[in-house]
């Protein structure tokens, strides 16, 4: 499907921007050894909902060390202590873990320390996560000099923080995002401008920003495999299959992305997802996930200072059939337990059928002091899914599907 490649309409005309993209390694593992020197070079595993002694949640992060044993993000920690049992229930010679429950204030903390370096070497910068940022630092290196730039970074948050985070240094967002990924961990790429396209050009199509493992599946039936591939296909063949999307992936193989790097305003919504590997039953281990996901995004939300009116759930059911359901509140709350209550009910309607990704977002969210409200009563009785409030006022729900807004980073991602 080659169609000569041309430069397509909107290509960066900026072709000395610099873009460095900074991606801590294994982040909350690292947080932990900064915590406890000892865990240094041992498999560390830090669970969403894990507690001691119990095995219910999910896998926020595991250390390189754990992920030679196949423990994973977003995986079942009944599956990873199968993989690598604790150290305490592990036979004398046996490879073992130290399971950890998460601790986002103590992460949070050291994420300040890392933006505040960030901050200080661009004057440009959007942070996408907790452990991952954009910079735009075009005007303060040059190309000549970039990757000593890139390692300046490196070495200050390596010094000042004491974790590590691979850098990725192209003219680009989406290729930055690459770089960074190419190498970890501790990986420093850069790549500079008229050398992105020969950069891309050998990944698998899937390392492209904008091709997840459904649209990869459909590129590999058109005979694409590589961003080679890609980079060679028709635009407009793609564009007539999946949209604008299909333009805008070609464009990105081909290393051109004019997307600056903006600072994030506030967020119009707060979602957590999570795959299985294989298909699961939407009862107990599903609901188990969803009650995971709904502690973590009110979590963040509550960390963010977001009160939200609406409360959601995703289920991906095979192949790949997306399901969301919402439920509108009264008004703006800040409340972990109907979060999680208000999800659980949802999902309770894909009970007996099989999921292989859930999610939990809340959204219409409110960042305006004093209007933070908490139901602190949710009933379940006879009153279709009413809310209850503290002053016991009966709030009459509906439940409705809606467009359910993807997640990039802020989804359970492997740091």
């Amino acid at each position: 499907m080659p169609d000569g490649s041309p430069r397509l309409p909107g290509a960066p005309e900026r072709e000395d921007r610099i873009v460095v993209h900074v991606d801590m390694d294994c982040f909350y593992a690292a947080c932990e050894r900064l915590r406890d020197p000892d865990l240094a070079g041992e498999p560390v595993v830090v669970g969403m909902g894990y507690e001691p002694g119990e095995t219910h949640g999910a896998v926020a992060t595991a250390s390189y060390e754990a992920r030679e044993y196949g423990v994973e993000s977003a995986q079942a920690i009944s599956e990873a202590v199968e993989l690598l049992p604790p150290a305490e229930r592990a036979d004398p010679g046996e490879p073992s873990a130290r399971y950890l429950p998460v601790d986002m204030d103590h992460y949070e903390s050291v994420a300040e320390d890392a933006r505040a370096i960030l901050h200080d070497v661009a004057g440009t910068v959007r942070e996408v996560s907790i452990d991952e940022a954009y910079l735009d630092v075009t005007d303060r290196t040059a190309w000549e000099v970039a990757e000593g730039f890139g390692r300046h970074v490196k070495d200050r948050i390596r010094r000042e923080v004491g974790v590590t985070a691979s850098v990725g240094v192209t003219p680009t967002m989406s290729a930055a995002k690459v770089a960074s990924d190419h190498d970890k961990p501790d990986g420093l790429v850069v790549v500079e401008p008229g050398e992105v396209r020969d950069f891309l050009a050998p990944l698998p199509v899937e390392d492209i920003h904008g091709v997840g493992p459904v649209r990869a599946r459909e590129l590999g039936e058109m005979g694409i495999e590589t961003a080679g591939d890609l980079a060679a296909a028709s635009a407009p063949e793609l564009a007539d299959r999946f949209g604008d999307r299909g333009r805008a992936i070609v464009r990105r193989a081909r290393g051109e992305d004019d997307r600056a790097v903006t600072p994030r305003g506030r967020p119009k919504s707060l979602s957590r997802e999570s795959a299985f590997p294989e298909p699961v039953a939407a009862g107990d281990q599903g609901a188990e996930r969803i009650r995971t996901l709904a502690g973590a995004v009110a979590d963040r939300a509550e960390r963010r200072g977001a009160t939200y009116r609406t409360i959601g759930v995703k289920a991906v059911q095979p192949p790949f059939d997306v399901n969301t359901r919402e439920r509108s509140l009264p008004g703006p709350v800040e409340d972990p337990d109907l979060v999680r209550d208000v999800a659980l009910e949802l999902f309770e309607e894909f009970h007996g059928t099989q999921v292989r990704k859930v999610g939990v977002r809340v959204s219409n969210l409110s960042f305006q002091a004093g209007e933070q409200r908490r139901l602190d009563r949710f009933d379940r009785g006879g009153d279709g899914g009413c809310v209850t409030s503290s002053d016991g006022t009966v709030y009459d729900q509906s439940v409705r599907e809606t467009e359910y807004e993807q997640s990039t980073l802020a989804d359970f991602r492997t740091n």
